[in-house]
């Protein structure tokens, strides 16, 4: 499979990294503004800088991109429109309305598009899948230290989106009500926030994320009724139990298969295109994340609204 790049900062570093050590994929060439970055690109992994968007898009079967998210949309669109299946790191827009025309031009043009919300694919995430659907109450923790990246968007998009995506995808419920509190730190975006979203079931997910924080913290934990689980996606870990009847817990038995999340996610990608199926992460999903990371802003705006009052 004839794969391209476009965006080598350090996202677009890791893919053209793991597409290189895949034998199921070619990479063509990368795009990339920078020529410090380039030149690094090219040197480390000697693979070739093309000039152009349009310009790949005539060499390769698929591409990726992984630029900054408000500049999403007109890349992917351009692949697209040149008959190219992409891979979109997350989000997959800045807005929700980007995100429908590409749905809409996907659909005509017959392509895939996949939506890099890498936790989705990783192993221990996979491995609870099934277990947490019933889970009536989700705590979720995404704390990072700053880095200075992705500053064109906030937090929400930047981090949460990845846990709005999962109790999304695992819980498969509509949201009916969201609280949230978010403040900005270092800079002018919100940087942290709290999050609580009430599902139509019942439900409840309780999720916190920062990128101003002293340490990296990436864990879910999932309550049902006679179940809990907890993972760690950073370690790659998960455990838990199952209550019995009479009140005794027993331990759940959980195999985690340790595996790259970038490298599952990108295999997924490639296997997607050839058999021409639907990704796990579609890019229907990934327009449901911005969706719910919208209207948690817009429940952000009115917190501060309410305590200006």
């Amino acid at each position: 499979m004839r794969v391209g790049i476009v965006g080598t900062g350090y996202l677009g570093r890791l893919h053209a990294r793991v597409l290189t050590e895949m034998p199921e994929a070619t990479v063509v060439g990368f795009v990339e503004r920078n020529d410090v970055a380039a030149a690094e690109i090219a040197a480390n992994l000697k693979l070739t800088r093309i000039a152009s968007v349009g310009e790949l898009a005539r060499s390769v079967d698929c591409a990726v991109v992984a630029t900054p998210t408000i500049s999403h949309y007109e890349i992917a669109r351009e692949l697209l429109e040149a008959g190219c299946d992409v891979m979109i790191e997350k989000p997959i827009t800045a807005t929700p309305d980007e995100a429908k025309k590409l749905i809409d031009l996907a659909a005509a043009k017959n392509r895939i598009i996949q939506v890099g919300h890498v936790e989705r694919y990783n192993p221990a995430i996979m491995a609870v899948a099934d277990l947490v659907s019933s889970a009536r109450y989700v705590e979720a923790d995404r704390i990072g230290v700053f880095s200075g990246r992705s500053l064109d968007i906030d937090v929400l998009l930047d981090l949460m989106i990845h846990d709005l995506n999962l109790v999304l995808s695992l819980l498969k419920q509509e949201v009916v009500e969201i609280r949230a509190v978010g403040v900005p730190v270092l800079t002018e975006k919100v940087d942290i926030t709290n999050v609580r979203l009430e599902l139509a079931n019942g439900a409840v997910a309780n999720l916190t994320a920062s990128r101003v924080s002293q340490e990296r913290v990436r864990k879910q934990r999932f309550f049902g009724s006679d179940f809990y689980v907890s993972v760690d996606t950073k370690d790659q870990e998960a455990k838990g139990y199952r209550l019995l009847s009479g009140k005794q817990l027993q331990p759940l038995d959980v195999v985690v298969e340790k595996k790259e999340p970038l490298r599952a996610e990108l295999e997924a990608f490639v296997e997607c295109v050839r058999e021409r199926r639907r990704p796990l992460v579609a890019a229907e999903d990934g327009l449901a994340a911005v969706l719910l990371a919208h209207r948690v802003a817009d429940a952000i705006d009115e917190s501060v609204r309410r305590g200006a009052r």
